[in-house]
């Protein structure tokens, strides 16, 4: 406790009590420079005899350069280190600080900036600061710092400047299927994850996309990202571009080609005898329901289901017998419930009995199939569900051949089917919309047909809205030209699948707003 304190306690105890105090007077001295009076002190000056006499700032740097990129907006911590910092910020206001010598000798207070002009290139900084003088008196003074900002390019910007295609690690990423379903997915990833942040270019190829980055520790990140999202095998490779012998420096080019699994959501597959009987003889026709890092594969007939790592697959690999592609659709007539609803790998399932029948042979003849299917809890009669047409399919699959007296099912039933009910919304706007990364087109093997693009990003975009465990890992953005109508919301219904507002974000980015919303899509 103060002695002032302690001090005023006494007083306030006697003047209750009632007790008689002696008024006490705090003396003072005069200045040994000056000669007025003051409060006693350990150095017995002024104020004002004390800071002619003694400058604490003495020996501390009042200017230094800082060295800043435009084009990057980093600034340079000698020897290499670059730092990312806005103007006014608190990591800039740490930066400047550090940059500053002999400031251990003395202790720093506070520190703010003074307002500068965003031109002027200088930064000055006000530091507040403390330091014991003669006979232990301290001394509290504030002093300016101004720093001059000096342009000059980093190492990779200057690199892209001279040459925008001169790169250093390239990452090919392909899967060997007829669609960019995956590609679309897997975009959106890197978009919510910031992974190719690094990247110089990025390109559309024909089965895939090339990444291009200035730095091959850059590559080698994007490459372990790209793993744990999907499952893939990768090799790499480098070509010598040039070398200094007398310096013994090397500069080469290193080329990562990543291969995504050919197993897509929605596949149907027949698994090779061996992995068959290596699941506990699980199939041998299963659905692929999901694939992140593993793939997760179900057997529609009896609700067991197994995961798949990327080792796994990729030692005994195995191909769809049938892909998203091929998907007729059908109307139930008829289900039957067989089992309960079950959780089976965070989905809910439930087995039925069901009477089906082609849509296209509506009108032309008769031709009904009674099967077995895992959507007992979503089908109604009536409804519409899209599967696949086993009964006049002719698939030519090693795999299937090896197994003697299976009896194929004659349809399997994948997903419930709302196409009917989306003719009515045919041509109207999405509440919500995705970004896209900014890619350039391919055309040395011919320009690809957009209207494919459009049709596949399209059924893309359905899968999102009818799938809320797509949406989990992705961001999807309001759509600010979006206007609900009170007869729209009558007349679409309630049972066509679509994206609740609160999952939706609002897209904050000044910049993209006075550009347009040119990289983004609904």
């Amino acid at each position: 406790m103060e002695p002032e304190t302690r001090a005023f306690q006494l007083a306030a105890m006697a003047e209750e009590s009632g007790m008689f105090m002696v008024p006490q007077t705090v003396g003072s001295v005069l200045c040994c420079k000056c000669g007025i009076p003051m409060a006693p002190n350990a150095a017995n000056m002024c104020i004002k005899c004390l800071r002619s006499e003694i400058d604490i700032t003495e020996g501390l740097q009042k200017h230094a350069i800082i060295v800043h990129c435009p084009e990057c907006e980093t600034y340079l911590q000698p020897p290499k280190t670059r730092i990312k910092a806005q103007l006014e910020s608190k990591e800039l206001l740490t930066f400047c600080v550090k940059r500053l010598k002999n400031l251990n000798l003395v202790r720093l207070i506070q520190a703010e900036f003074i307002w500068t002009e965003p031109h002027s290139k200088r930064i000055k900084v006000k530091l507040r600061i403390q330091k014991e003088v003669l006979n232990g008196a301290i001394l509290e003074q504030a002093y300016i710092v101004e720093f001059v900002q000096q342009e000059h390019m980093c190492e990779s910007c200057s690199r892209v400047q001279a040459n925008p295609d001169q790169w250093v690690a390239c990452v090919q990423l392909r899967q060997h299927v007829p669609h960019r379903r995956t590609f679309f997915y897997l975009e959106q990833l890197i978009l919510r994850h910031d992974a190719a942040a690094h990247a110089i270019k990025i390109k559309q190829m024909d089965q895939g996309i090339d990444f291009f980055f200035a730095k091959r520790s850059h590559g080698l990140k994007f490459v372990d990202f790209i793993g744990k999202v999907t499952p893939t095998r990768s090799r790499d490779d480098k070509q010598l571009v040039s070398h200094d012998t007398k310096s013994n420096n090397y500069n080469y080019k290193f080329t990562f080609s990543v291969e995504i699994c050919p197993i897509c959501r929605e596949d149907l597959v027949c698994l090779p005898p061996k992995v068959s009987v290596s699941l506990g003889n699980l199939g041998p026709l299963v659905i692929c329901t999901k694939v992140s890092n593993s793939i997760a594969l179900l057997d529609p007939f009896t609700l067991r289901h197994c995961f798949l790592d990327a080792g796994q697959y990729w030692r005994s690999s195995f191909k769809a017998l049938l892909s998203s592609r091929q998907l007729v659709e059908y109307i139930v007539l008829d289900v039957e419930i067989v089992s309960s609803e079950v959780n089976v790998g965070g989905s809910k399932y439930a087995l039925a009995d069901a009477q089906v029948a082609r849509v296209s042979d509506f009108g032309k003849n008769d031709t009904i199939f009674n099967i077995r299917t895992h959507l007992g809890h979503l089908l109604n009669p009536g409804d519409h569900a899209l599967g696949y047409d086993l009964y006049a399919a002719n698939s030519n699959d090693m795999e299937l051949e090896k197994y003697r007296g299976f009896v194929l099912p004659e349809a399997i039933l994948i997903k419930k089917s709302y196409e009917e009910k989306r003719q009515r919304k045919r041509g109207k706007p999405r509440s919500w919309k995705l970004k896209s990364l900014n890619m350039e087109v391919d055309d040395s093997k011919g320009r690809a047909d957009p209207g494919k693009m459009n049709t596949e990003y399209e059924v893309f975009l359905r899968d999102l809205e009818e799938n809320p465990e797509m949406r989990f890992n992705i961001s999807l953005y309001r759509n600010k030209e979006y206007q609900p109508s009170e007869m729209a919301s009558i007349t679409d219904g309630d049972d066509l699948p679509t994206v609740p507002l609160e999952e939706l974000l609002a897209d904050l980015d000044l910049s993209e707003e006075e550009d347009g919303d040119d990289s983004m899509k609904e």
